[in-house]
């Protein structure tokens, strides 16, 4: 699927979702929260509880409530799930993010999208009218490995047959940045999501973009 007629560093882009593409974060903190209360622990700060994005449900939670029994862990996401699709319908994208999209798709790049969400939620969210027809390809933590295990990322480039030095991984967490490097991947950060922008530099992402406007400039001179 490579096409070099085109002034492109990268041929595959990788998209993480929740605090990237889709304007989720809070609610997914909230979600944590609530869960976690609701088994009996005790209520994750938002910094621990948005640290988690990114990762499996199960590894996420687990490390959101260390409080919390093993045994609690199938309630626990339970509670997750209810919590969070009772808000569902409330997670927009980003400003600007379809218009970036369809800009990459034109330039020939192949879109994929590598996430923490289930396989099934993933596909839910691709059912999407704005969304149809525009990632090629995509991997979620149940089916693969929970970020930063790069498996996701080195099927991904398997499937398309490009190489990780022609591949960038796009996201809001140092879990999507450790995942770049552990796959020799490059990477681009975006501080609107998840984690704190401080702690980006150890994971040297080609660049910081602090809204989707500065990620689209970027993308189009640089990507």
């Amino acid at each position: 699927m490579q096409n070099r007629k085109f002034d492109r560093k990268f041929d595959l882009i990788a998209f993480d979702w929740d605090g990237t593409l889709f304007d989720s974060t809070a609610i997914i903190t909230r979600s944590i929260q609530a869960a976690v209360v609701d088994v009996g622990g005790a209520k994750p700060s938002d910094a621990d509880a948005s640290y988690v994005i990114g990762m499996g449900l199960m590894q996420a939670l687990a490390h959101a409530a260390p409080d919390v029994a093993p045994d609690k862990y199938p309630q626990l996401g339970e509670r997750y799930k209810f919590h969070y699709s009772q808000s569902m319908n409330d997670i927009t994208l980003f400003g600007g993010i379809l218009e970036l999209l369809a800009e990459l798709k034109q330039r020939k790049h192949i879109l994929t999208v590598a996430t923490g969400k289930s396989r099934r939620g993933l596909d839910d969210a691709l059912q999407a009218v704005e969304l149809k027809d525009i990632f090629h390809g995509s991997r979620t933590a149940d089916q693969t490995a929970g970020k930063p295990d790069p498996q996701m990322l080195h099927e991904l480039m398997d499937e398309f047959n490009i190489p990780p030095e022609r591949t960038l991984m796009i996201g809001d967490t140092t879990h999507d940045l450790l995942m770049a490097q552990n796959a020799g991947c490059a990477s681009v950060a975006v501080s609107y999501g998840a984690h704190d922008p401080s702690s980006f530099a150890a994971f040297n992402p080609l660049y910081i973009a602090h809204s989707v406007a500065e990620l689209n400039s970027w993308m189009v001179k640089f990507a």
